[in-house]
């Protein structure tokens, strides 16, 4: 079985998909809401880790 490997973003493309500005995005990812990992000093986060997160998002509206 293979999966496949998650396209990592850029923080200015998580602000453009959530809506959000960079100061709110590097809020969660320091306190771990939005997974990310860091490319030879770049901030990098998984797409499916927005996915994650919007998911967790509704479901705690709901």
């Amino acid at each position: 079985m293979t999966t496949a490997t998650p396209e990592l973003l850029t923080v200015p493309e998580v602000m453009t998909q959530l809506k959000l500005g960079r100061t709110k995005v590097y809020d969660l990812i320091r306190t771990r809401r939005l997974v990310s990992i860091k490319v030879d000093g770049c901030r990098r986060i998984p797409d499916n880790a927005v996915r994650d997160f919007i998911r967790h998002q509704m479901g705690e509206a709901a």
